[in-house]
């Protein structure tokens, strides 16, 4: 199972970036999808998460109202679309996998990571 995100970048505060992971070799469908973030000197955080069947999601309170998490099965793919971006959300951001359809379990399988700087 390998995932690989796409999307970070240097963005303004109160800018947009939009956040992909593509799983390469295995679809997606079976999977639910986390992305995780973690900044330098602090703990990982655990952002949002989808399910796979019901697309049901989950957000950190840090980010709810901000990001929305999305899924395109024809794609194969899991997008995260943060808004209202702020110094605070900077962090390598890695999407990961539990071994499951449902959020909240452990996550077993993780991608190399995007980093996303918001700075002025």
């Amino acid at each position: 199972v390998q995932l690989v995100e796409s999307g970070g970048g240097l963005v303004q505060p109160g800018g947009s970036l939009n956040l992909s992971c593509v799983a390469s070799e295995f679809t997606l469908d079976y999977y639910a999808i986390g992305w995780v973030r973690q900044a330098p000197g602090k703990e990982r955080e655990g952002v949002s998460c989808i399910s796979s069947g019901d697309d049901s999601t989950y957000y950190a309170d840090s980010v709810k109202g901000r990001f929305t998490i999305s899924r395109d099965y024809a794609k194969n793919t899991v997008y995260l679309l943060m808004n209202s971006l702020k110094p605070e959300d900077s962090a390598v951001y890695y999407c990961a996998a539990p071994n499951g359809y449902w959020c909240g379990y452990e996550y077993d399988y993780w991608g190399q990571g995007t980093q996303v700087t918001v700075s002025s």
